[in-house]
C-alpha cells in the first residue's frame, strides 16, 4: 500500500481541491475515514477540548502525540497533525518531526504565532505573531530532521487573524515557502473568505494553499476551487456534533429519570464493538489461543 505521507502529498499537489475532516480519537477517526474523508485533521482545539482543556497548549504536546497515535492506530487515511507553534523553538519541532515519523502521521502544521498559543478565534489582533526569520528557521529544520522524504511541513499564516494585512500575509507566505513549506496555510476570521481570495489573486500557484472555512462556512467550495485551494479543512465539526448530541442526551436522561425514552434513537453497544473492531480479535483467539474443552 502506498504510504499515508504520500497520500497526504498527493492530496497536496492533486489538480482538484481536497477535504480533510476533523478527528480528536481514534474512534472519532474511524467515523471519518468509513464516512469516505481521504484524510484527516488532528485539531488542537478539538484534542484539547476532549481531555476537557483550553486551546493554550494546556494539554502536553506528549499527550497530543498520544492522542493522535490512537488515531494513526485506528485508520488508513493520512494525518495530518495541528501542531500549533511546534511546541517551542526550532530543536522542539525536530523532536517533533521524528516523534511523528515514528508514529505514522503523515504531516504537521505549525502556525507563526509565539509560545504557548492561543486560539486563533480569541481576541486574534491582540495574538503576538512570530519573527519572520525565527519561525522560518524553525520550518527548515523541520524538514532538514524529516527521515521521509514525503513527510510534509504546512506553514500556517496568521497574519489576517491579528490583524496585519494582505502584505504582510504574503511576505511570509514568501518566506515560509522558500525555507521549504509544502504548503502554506491562510486563515481568516471573517465571515467572507474576501481576505483568502485576495490572497490567492496574489499568490496563485506558487505552492499549494490550505484554508479553514470555519467562520465562512456557507461559502460554495466551487469559490475555493475556483481560487486554486488545494486542500480544505473542515476543522471542529465532529468535536461540535458531539457536544450538541451529549448535551442533549444527557439532558433528557436526567429530567425522565430514564434511559429508556433515548434508547431508540441512539446506536446499539454492538456498533460500538463494531467501530472498535471487536470481530478481528475473536478470529485472532481462534488462530492464536488454543481450543476450549
Amino acid at each position: 500500500m502506498m504510504k499515508k505521507t504520500t497520500r497526504f502529498k498527493q492530496m497536496l499537489q492533486s489538480q482538484q481541491v481536497e477535504f480533510l475532516m476533523e478527528a480528536h480519537s481514534g474512534l472519532s477517526a474511524r467515523i471519518a475515514e468509513e464516512a469516505g474523508f481521504q484524510g484527516l485533521w488532528g485539531s488542537g482545539l478539538s484534542l484539547s477540548a476532549a481531555m476537557g482543556v483550553r486551546d493554550n497548549n494546556e494539554a502536553s504536546w506528549t499527550q497530543v502525540l498520544e492522542a493522535v497515535e490512537y488515531m494513526a492506530d485506528a485508520t488508513s487515511v493520512p494525518i495530518l497533525l495541528d501542531a500549533d507553534t511546534g511546541y517551542g523553538n526550532f530543536n522542539n519541532a525536530r523532536r517533533l518531526v521524528r516523534k511523528l515519523e515514528s508514529r505514522g502521521v503523515a504531516a504537521m502544521c505549525i502556525e507563526d504565532k509565539l509560545f504557548p498559543k492561543t486560539n486563533s478565534f480569541i481576541r486574534g489582533e491582540a495574538q503576538p505573531l512570530a519573527e519572520i526569520g525565527e519561525f522560518a528557521g524553525k520550518i527548515k529544520a523541520a524538514k532538514d530532521t524529516q527521515s521521509d522524504p514525503d513527510f510534509c511541513v504546512v506553514a500556517r499564516i496568521e497574519a489576517f487573524i491579528a490583524g496585519w494585512g494582505l502584505a504582510e500575509a504574503l511576505k511570509r507566505a514568501e518566506a515560509y515557502h522558500r525555507a521549504g513549506a509544502d504548503a502554506v496555510l491562510v486563515h481568516s476570521k471573517l465571515h467572507a473568505p474576501d481576505e483568502i481570495l485576495a490572497f490567492m489573486r496574489e499568490w496563485g500557484q506558487t505552492c499549494p494553499v490550505v484554508i479553514v472555512p470555519t467562520m465562512y462556512y456557507d461559502t460554495p467550495t466551487q469559490v475555493f476551487e475556483d481560487a486554486g485551494i488545494s486542500l480544505v479543512i473542515w476543522a471542529n465539526h465532529q468535536l461540535r456534533a458531539s457536544i450538541a448530541a451529549m448535551q442533549q442526551a444527557v439532558r433528557r436522561i436526567f429530567e425522565a429519570r430514564s434511559i429508556e425514552p433515548l434508547e431508540s434513537e441512539i446506536v446499539p453497544v454492538e456498533e460500538i464493538f463494531r467501530l472498535q473492531d471487536a470481530d478481528e480479535l475473536a478470529r485472532a483467539e481462534k488462530r492464536y489461543l488454543p481450543e476450549r474443552q
